[in-house]
């Protein structure tokens, strides 16, 4: 059976798929460049899934998986890839959902990403937030962040993720990439206990709780350099969950925490390129200045988007401006992109 998943995860790295997803009652489906497609003839049945979560999934956490009815871990192929897998449970059947995870990590460079960032890593300490809808390549952006310290600075960087996806060697860093479920209990408990092990960076794969959210802000405070993510679909959003997340009365005080601690948001969605074999970011960049800065202590959240459209200077821009700029530069297709304009900017393109 080994050999039968295999064959489908070699089968769709060589569509360059990026995620595969198995399921009763239709053939292997991969996605490719956003879109769904089937792959073979072969319907998988029942007693197909089952024994393929069967030959994937750790031993010692299949027992699990039974109780809880999903999982995440990892799965890899020597010499191909490894994948991030969600095995989980539907209409009586076990269905799984693969992430391709890229075998060599990306730079900066090589994702295109806006020329602020570098300068947003190389702060020593504050919170760093990279947003997005699941499947927008924050992990891949935010190891590529990892990558940059890796090469260019001397730090100890300690990462909490759900699972492992990219794998880091040590180099003019030191990087311990601790596994939740595996190497530490939640994403709470492994931040709390990063703490004491003299940390330079900490890379938060899921700000998911108000204590991981709160210890992640502390952390911040306290001359540490934090890396989170949050399925928030902009700056000013990210900015609103935070906040939202903890009880009213404590509120005025996280903003003002978050004003001083906030180093800058990154908020992006990925388009199909327009050559057709690709798919590329784009960002949506808040910097926190005095003027961001201010607007969040005195709840005027509503009013950083215009100021992310002024402030182009300083590196900020919006996900419109962005969207603009790659279909002004044919990097992108026109109609995956113009839902996410405004309606004057779509009669304009």
């Amino acid at each position: 059976m080994n050999e039968r998943i295999d064959n489908i995860l070699r089968a769709a790295m060589e569509f360059r798929a990026s995620d595969i997803h198995l399921t009763v009652g239709v053939q292997p489906i991969f996605r490719i460049n956003g879109d769904i497609k089937r792959y073979g003839k072969e319907i998988l049945l029942p007693a197909d899934t089952e024994a393929i979560a069967k030959q994937i999934i750790p031993e010692n956490l299949y027992e699990q998986f039974k109780e809880r009815g999903e999982l995440d871990f990892s799965y890899g192929i020597p010499g191909v890839s490894r994948f991030r897998v969600n095995a989980y449970h539907q209409r009586k059947s076990v269905s799984l959902a693969l992430r391709v995870v890229a075998s060599k990590t990306p730079t900066l460079e090589d994702l295109d990403l806006p020329e602020i960032i570098p300068k947003l890593v190389e702060k020593p300490q504050g919170l760093i937030l990279v947003t997005g809808p699941t499947g927008s390549g924050k992990s891949t952006t935010l190891a590529s962040m990892v990558d940059y310290m890796n090469r260019t600075m001397r730090k100890h960087i300690i990462t909490l993720e759900d699972p492992i996806e990219y794998l880091h060697k040590h180099g003019n860093s030191i990087i311990d990439q601790r596994e939740v479920g595996f190497d530490t209990k939640n994403y709470a408990s492994g931040l709390r206990a990063a703490l004491r092990q003299d940390p330079d960076v900490i890379l938060v794969g899921e700000m998911r709780d108000l204590e991981t959210i709160g210890i992640a802000i502390t952390a911040a405070e306290t001359g540490h350099l934090v890396f989170g993510t949050l399925h928030t679909s902009s700056a000013p959003a990210t900015i609103n969950r935070i906040i939202d997340v903890f009880p009213p009365a404590q509120q005025p005080q996280i903003r003002v925490q978050l004003a001083s601690v906030l180093v800058g948001v990154i908020s992006q969605r990925l388009f199909p390129t327009v050559d057709k074999q690709g798919r590329k970011a784009a960002t949506e960049i808040l910097v926190n200045n005095p003027a961001i800065a201010n607007l969040i202590r005195s709840e005027k959240i509503h009013q950083i988007q215009s100021t992310m459209q002024t402030s182009r200077a300083q590196g900020m821009h919006t996900l419109e401006m962005s969207i603009r700029d790659m279909l002004d530069r044919n990097l992108i297709q026109k109609e995956s992109a113009t839902k996410y304009l405004q309606e004057k900017m779509m009669m304009d393109a």
